[in-house]
Parts: structure tokens; C-alpha cells; sequence
């Protein structure tokens, strides 16, 4: 059975229609196993193929862009065991190869084995589908000119770890095998130190705490993470620790720890216990949900919200050991411009307020 592309997004399947081209290419085939039930066409590719929305499935479907055993099939046709489903697409399947190019990195250190990044807010950190170029590992592929191809000849060559587009912060680098494998051990074991500063829409209960339950993808919407009940067979573990540093009495900001590593984990936990990050709008903070609904305080607000649009998430720190010097390295980048200019809109409003 084929390996699936993770890249393949909505806009793909849409594309099967439109074909001026008598060629077509072929960019999945998905071979049902011998134990799979009867599941209708559309959920089983919905289920195998991320960050696409069933709307768009059905689309690509019903083009016949979705074939089952050579075959259009319809959406509510049932996979069976064995059935061949294959996508075809009017354009040839993207090479993963990484193309290097001159950008300016915030490198805060470098040596023969790895560097750490600071990775500015807006900037992809790998390519995929829509952002094949400009990412960080584009840049990263320039500055080093022999990357190593990653795990597996994944497109993420030399990524240890990696925050999301609109995060800001530390990445850690490994230029060598040796590296990336020595470091990939140390997030395995949970034994490397990240530190994230997150501004949240409330106040916790609790001034520290944990945060356990399992991450997975949200079953409605693909491209959002929720979380499900720790220890089930949905999702996986994940553990946040948080610590409220200052309260500004509708936000506040907290430091967040993480132990595990999953996608979204912070955005997700904190949605979960009911403050989500300030400005994240795929996990609902891009609206006011705590303070008086005032003609000035939604103002203030959506102010802020021009000042910070993207949630309101920082890598401040990494700590871990070198991989052939075995020292403990400890490294701490500042907040950036946007995320320290909202915190002093709220600082200044808090003390208005007393």
C-alpha cells in the first residue's frame, strides 16, 4: 500500500473537474485492508487523508477525480476489503525536494552540530501544500547547503520539533544524524525543556496546575486538534503544566511547560479548560469572552486584536544536552514586538482599572 501525502488539502480534490489536459496523474492509491468494515467512500478518504473537509472529498468524488478499483464510485458507496481507491489529479505529484533560499534567519547560536532559530510569527516552518517556498526549512537549506534529509526522507530535513505558523520562537536544529537523532531521543523522553508564554482569554482557577487528556483531530474539522479523555484509545497523551504569571483580570498571562509535544497542544488544552489564547481564531479567542461588553472596553479590545492578530503563543526557552559535548544548554529568546505591545496594553488597562 501506497504512503499517503499529508499535504494533500482541499483544493486539490476540486481540481479533478477542471481538467483541460487528457492526462492525468495519479497521486494516491489506498488499498482497503482485509479487516476493513463497510464504510462509506467519503469518510473512509475523510479519515485517511488530513486537512481535507468533506465537502471537498465529495467534490473530487463526484468529478470522478476518486476512483474505487477503476471505477467512479459515489460518495455513499461502501469500502470494502480489498478495494483499490485511487485520487487523480491533472497535475504530476510535487517532488518532496527542498529549494534553497537566501533569507535572513535570526540564528541565536550555531556550531558543527546544530543551531537554534528564532523563528519570527508568520513564517511556515516547513513546505507544504501553499507555502512550497519562503518556509524556514527553505532558508535553513540555503544557510547549510547539506541538510540532512530528515527521518524517514520526510520534507523536513534537520527539524527536531516545530511550532506553528503563527507561533513565535525557539527551534533547535540538528545538522548531523548524530544530532537529530541524539535530540529526537531527548523530546522522546520528554527530557528536553521548552517554555512557552501564552497570553489567555480569563483568569485559571488555580494559579498552577496540569493539564492531562489525549490529543487528536477534532472530528468535524480536520485542521483543528481537540482533546479527548486521557487514556482513551482517541488521541494522543499529552500533559501541559501552566503557571499564571500576571492577571489582568480579563486575560491573563500564564508560562506553559510542555511534557509532551502534540500539535496544537497548548492551543487545545487551553481551550479545553476554558480560556483560549488571546487572538487564536481557529480555537475561538479572536472575540471578547471575559470583561463587561462596554462601548470602550470592546474598543480596547479589538485594538489589541490589531496590534496582536495571531494567537497570542511564544517559544521563550529550550534547554537540553549537547549531543557530543554532553553539556546542558540552556537558551532564551525575548517576546516579540507584537506579543510584548499587546502585554502593555493590558498591563496599562489593569492598573487604569485599580
Amino acid at each position: 500500500m501506497h504512503e499517503l501525502n499529508p499535504d494533500l488539502l482541499p483544493d486539490d480534490l476540486a481540481l479533478g473537474a477542471a481538467a483541460e489536459e487528457d492526462e492525468l496523474y495519479e497521486h494516491h492509491r489506498i488499498q482497503a485492508d482485509g479487516r476493513q468494515e463497510p464504510m462509506r467512500l467519503d469518510k473512509f478518504l475523510l479519515n485517511r487523508l488530513p486537512n481535507v473537509s468533506r465537502t471537498k472529498v465529495q467534490a473530487g468524488i463526484e468529478a470522478e477525480a476518486v476512483q474505487v478499483n477503476g471505477k467512479p464510485a459515489k460518495p455513499s458507496y461502501k469500502v470494502k476489503p480489498g478495494d483499490v481507491i485511487t485520487v487523480t489529479l491533472p497535475e504530476p505529484p510535487r517532488e518532496d525536494k527542498v529549494v534553497p533560499e537566501a533569507m535572513e534567519l535570526d540564528i541565536r547560536y550555531e556550531d558543527d552540530q546544530l543551531l537554534l532559530v528564532n523563528k519570527p510569527a508568520g513564517m511556515v516552518v516547513h513546505p507544504a501544500y501553499g507555502n512550497w517556498n519562503g518556509t524556514l526549512v527553505n532558508g535553513l537549506a540555503w544557510h547549510l547547503q547539506n541538510l540532512p534529509t530528515g527521518r524517514n526522507g520526510a520534507i523536513r530535513p534537520g527539524l527536531i520539533h516545530r511550532i506553528d505558523k503563527d507561533t513565535s520562537g525557539l527551534l533547535v536544529i540538528g545538522k548531523t544524524e548524530l544530532a537529530m537523532t541524539h535530540l529526537s531521543n531527548q523530546f522522546f523522553y520528554h527530557t528536553i525543556e521548552r517554555t512557552y508564554l501564552a497570553l489567555v482569554w480569563g483568569v485559571p482557577k488555580e494559579a498552577q496546575g496540569t493539564i492531562r487528556g489525549n490529543i487528536g483531530r477534532h472530528p468535524k474539522d480536520r485542521k483543528l486538534m481537540t482533546v479527548f479523555p486521557e487514556g482513551s484509545d482517541v488521541g494522543k497523551h499529552a500533559v501541559t503544566h501552566y503557571r499564571v504569571l500576571q492577571s489582568f483580570g480579563s486575560v491573563s498571562l500564564l508560562q506553559c511547560n510542555l511534557e509532551t509535544g502534540r500539535t496544537h497542544q497548548i492551543r487545545a488544552h487551553m481551550k479545553h479548560l476554558g480560556h483560549p489564547l488571546f487572538a487564536d481564531a481557529a480555537y475561538g479567542g479572536d472575540r471578547i469572552l471575559y470583561g463587561q461588553r462596554t462601548g470602550s472596553y470592546k474598543t480596547f479590545v479589538e485594538n489589541t486584536f490589531e496590534v496582536l492578530p495571531r494567537q497570542a503563543l511564544h517559544a521563550k526557552s529550550l534547554g537540553f544536552v549537547h549531543p557530543t559535548t554532553g553539556q546542558h544548554l540552556q537558551f532564551e529568546v525575548e517576546l516579540p514586538a507584537d506579543f510584548r505591545t499587546a502585554l502593555e496594553r493590558w498591563e496599562k488597562y489593569a492598573a487604569q482599572l485599580a
